[in-house]
């Protein structure tokens, strides 16, 4: 890096702001080093952060309602930009700037103070932190957005030549999925032109130019007032919940006379939220100083050690050189370790909690306690590949027209005991992490694939909920207890779909997986009819009574066996067998809630939804109405049958369709698990997307330590063991870390998906999809990819133009384009982009490593998609679901 390239990238932190728009690319804290800092660590050094407050004075200013506390998140896409909730569930609070930030990373736990009102901003929507392109950071909850929708098969990964995986698993409900009508949109929505003439005075217009400041967020949530946002400092951080690791690469530092120099090297986060870093040489690769070059693409991580006040720059130390950056498996060890990802083996110590002689058999004392099912018709359905089968159904017809419905999970709690080694490593994890190729497990895999796993033909503990149900899926009786079951069969999805379109028909048999001979096809085809009926219902029932469903694009991918190289990816298909899992695995959590908080109201660990952002969705409802659209939003029920009403079945109303669920997505807060005891209003128990008074998770505890805990507290609760001894302040502590990491595996994911679409478009591509816009700015506008489910920005100086100008037509921002003519003697074309535009775009993979970009194509006849003549695997593939 040259020295006026240095100077460009790291600017003084003078100003309350912290950062100058004009600062190089990198992120927070690429201000830090600059010269003037350099000689300033020479001589007498000037505070640049101020000093934290004392732990006394913070805890009087909470108590006082002076200082307010929340979790920091940092606009990954403009790092100067940070908030934290408002405790009054309005506005976000707005924290200006890294100094503002005084040292905090994005997801600590921090204490702001609220500056005077006339240093409040005006945080326009170009700057709001709820980008459009930043979809990796959605908090959008699991339940809102597709339970049981996979994570992955890729359990069967050394079992086929091609392995098929979810790439953005949820745990959520959704209404109906993708379905038939997902295949439709994405393979052909014919070109929309749109020609408008203008109207209006244009607010700005341009030639084209090379101008790389262009605000990066949409302009679809731009309708706020210009009243200004309460904003705020940092004051303290009461917990560092960032890993303080990070991924990236090293660099000489620019000032070769300078005694730093001779010291440190610079670490150049790939996350450009966290600062920079001076590292030790020492620390260094041996001949780095002498041959930088040959480490310009190598990623390391470094480790924040101190970031004083003094210094732009964190301290660091190098923990460990990963590989080739844009490399599998090199990125995906530094996305695990940034995250705070434990993906080592499992100890002597944690694997001697474990039976150690095997094959296991279930003790005869065990035996007698529990209630035997292993002679019903117990089966599960999962993908094809799948290993850890947690969930299994049964449904038996009863003498005077209704049915013996039953849930059974596996009792993982049995062979986890509480307080031993296994028990304090899987509540340290407290989730598995799911990603594109690979799963880093809770547990070992000895409990998750044989000893708790729901293999046919083979007696298992579970603990079942069951219910007395009419064909119309009124619940008669219900109840709860430890069981053994012995499955007669694994269903695949594609199993279970195929006897749900084929009610009539016997399946032969050569279609079907082996069954015990206990058992017939037709006693398990007739049970899944009645299931799926029965679901249905529930279904139905569930958003009459006001649930709410948002059911975003996901996205699978299939991989080489022999490379681990995507191959393809295509759109994740939610069909009928999803949905019959779904409404059953919700129907024992709501039921497990309310057992478990009848017998421990002050122990019960519950899992609530918040209701979206008010400011948020205010401003969305008001950008509907200028779109023409009416929206109600005075309730989760409202708001879905809203959109159902919106929502049409032709080509365009299914790509807008995408979009609106997109934008309803980002006023969501996200679901929490709590105990029950130390919230006193019990209206905040609510979860709102499934508008119900009480949730929980209960039927995924291989995978899940929160479904672990619930386990425990029914056992107590049925009598089957004695009551736990945990305070209310222990059990929400637990709670707590539950919830980090279960946000902290969920941004694993996401990335792991951006790392491997990353891959495909430069494996593959370039890859064209007709998208719409969903936002518009003055130089450039927001696209959802509607055969991949990305998002991207269009910026006008990187297509061939003449020029463009922006205006707003009313209040609808529109930008106007024109074409550079292909022949000199042809008018230049002209097309107007506005939101909910249909758009062809090419996605483009960049020169860095995993970037791409999208290219907007010119329009014309020409413009058709192209997609058919590559090799891409798109047809939906069925994957594994979430319980």
């Amino acid at each position: 890096m040259s020295h006026s390239e240095y100077r460009l990238n790291f600017r003084p932190l003078g100003t309350p702001k912290g950062v100058s728009s004009a600062v190089g690319p990198h992120g927070a804290g690429a201000s830090p080093g600059d010269k003037k800092s350099n000689k300033s660590m020479r001589g007498k050094k000037k505070s640049i952060f101020e000093t934290y407050m004392s732990k006394e004075d913070v805890s009087e200013g909470l108590k006082r309602g002076t200082l307010i506390q929340g979790v920091l998140r940092i606009n990954p896409k403009k790092f100067h930009e940070a908030f934290i909730p408002s405790p009054d569930g309005d506005r976000d609070i707005f924290i200006d700037g890294v100094v503002a930030r005084n040292r905090a990373l994005n997801g600590d736990l921090v204490v702001v103070k609220l500056l005077p009102e006339e240093q409040w901003k005006v945080v326009k929507p170009e700057s709001n932190d709820k980008e459009t392109e930043a979809a990796y950071e959605s908090d959008l909850p699991e339940e809102l957005c597709g339970h049981h929708l996979p994570q992955q098969s890729l359990k069967g990964y050394n079992d086929s030549p091609d392995v098929i995986v979810e790439a953005q698993y949820d745990d959520s409900d959704s209404e109906d999925g993708h379905g038939n009508t997902q295949d439709v949109l994405v393979d052909g929505v014919k070109k929309l032109s749109v020609c408008v003439r203008d109207k209006g005075k244009d607010d700005a217009s341009a030639q084209v130019t090379k101008d790389e400041s262009t605000p990066m967020s949409p302009d679809t949530r731009g309708l706020s007032e210009k009243s200004p946002q309460r904003s705020a400092k940092v004051v303290y951080i009461l917990e560092k919940k960032h890993s303080r690791a990070a991924t990236g690469i090293l660099k000489l530092l620019a000032e070769k006379n300078s005694d730093l120099f001779r010291k440190y090297a610079l670490f150049s986060p790939s996350d450009h939220r966290v600062p920079r870093i001076y590292v030790p040489l020492k620390d260094c690769p041996q001949d780095f100083v002498t041959r930088p070059k040959d480490y310009a693409s190598t990623l390391f991580i470094c480790r924040i050690v101190d970031w004083k006040e003094d210094s732009n720059f964190a301290l660091g130390k190098l923990a460990k050189s990963l590989g080739q950056a844009g490399e599998i498996e090199p990125e995906t060890e530094g996305i695990l370790t940034e995250y705070g990802v434990d993906f080592s083996d499992f100890s002597s110590e944690v694997l001697e909690c474990l039976p150690q002689s095997l094959p296991w058999t279930i003790p005869p004392e065990e035996v007698s306690k529990r209630r035997d099912l292993r002679k019903d018709c117990v089966f599960t359905i999962d993908p094809s590949t799948a290993r850890d089968l947690d969930d299994a159904l049964s449904c038996r017809p009863l003498a005077n027209g209704t049915f013996q419905v039953g849930v059974h999970i596996a009792d993982v709690s049995y062979f986890v005991p509480e307080g031993s080694q296994l028990d304090k490593v899987a509540a340290e994890r407290a989730t598995s992490v799911y990603l594109v190729q690979k799963v880093v497990p809770m547990l070992p895999r000895l409990l998750c694939e044989e000893l708790c796993s729901l293999s046919p033909a083979t007696d298992k503990l579970t603990f079942s909920v069951i219910w007395t149900l009419t064909s119309e899926a009124k619940i008669l009786d219900e109840w709860f207890g430890q069981t053994i079951i012995r499955s007669c069969t694994k269903l695949s999805y594609e199993h279970a779909q195929s006897m749900i379109e084929r009610p009539a028909e016997k399946i032969p048999e050569q279609e079907l997986p082996p069954i015990s001979p206990e058992h017939s096809s037709e006693e398990v085809h007739q049970a899944v009819l009645n299931l799926h009926r029965i679901a249905k219902r529930l279904r139905q029932q569930r958003f009459a009574n006001g649930a709410l469903r948002l059911d975003q694009l996901k996205l699978a991918f299939t991989l080489d066996h022999e490379t681990g190289l995507p191959q393809g990816c295509h759109i994740y298909e939610y069909r009928d067998s999803n949905k019959l899992v779904e409404e059953f695995m919700l129907l024992a959590n709501m039921a497990v809630a309310h057992k478990i908080h009848r017998a421990f109201p002050e122990q019960a660990l519950l899992r609530r939804h918040p209701p979206p952002q008010t400011k948020m969705l205010g401003d969305l409802v008001e950008f509907c109405s200028q779109m023409g659209l009416a929206v109600d939003v005075s309730s989760a029920g409202a708001l879905h049958k809203s959109l159902m009403k919106i929502f049409g079945d032709d080509k365009y109303s299914l790509a807008r369709k995408e979009v609106l669920t997109n934008m309803f997505s980002r006023p969501m807060q996200m679901a929490l698990y709590f105990c029950s005891g130390l919230l006193r209003d019990q209206t905040q128990f609510r979860h709102y997307a499934l508008n119900v008074p009480l949730y929980t998770h209960f039927t995924s505890p291989i995978r899940r330590f929160a479904d672990v805990v619930v386990h425990r507290l029914l056992a107590a609760a049925l009598g089957c063991r004695e009551r736990l001894d945990v305070e209310p302040d222990t059990l929400q502590k637990q709670a707590d870390h539950c919830n980090d990491r279960r946000m902290a595996s969920k941004r694993v994911q996401e990335l792991s998906t951006g790392l491997f679409f990353g891959i495909l478009v430069k494996e593959s591509g370039p890859l064209e999809s007709e998208a719409m816009v969903m936002g518009v700015l003055n130089q450039a506008f927001d696209v959802l990819v509607l055969r991949y489910g990305v998002q991207k920005r269009v910026y006008c100086n990187a297509l061939a133009l003449r020029s463009y100008h922006f205006q707003k037509v009313g209040k609808k921002p529109e930008l106007t384009l024109m074409w550079e003519p292909e022949d000199p003697e042809q008018e230049p074309a002209r097309q107007v982009i506005t939101i909910f535009s249909l758009v062809e775009v090419v996605l483009q993979a960049e020169a860095s490593a995993l970037k791409y970009r999208a290219i907007l194509k010119r329009p014309g006849p020409e413009g058709c998609l192209g997609l058919e003549d590559k090799e891409l695997d798109l047809e939906p593939k069925d994957t594994e679901p979430e319980s």
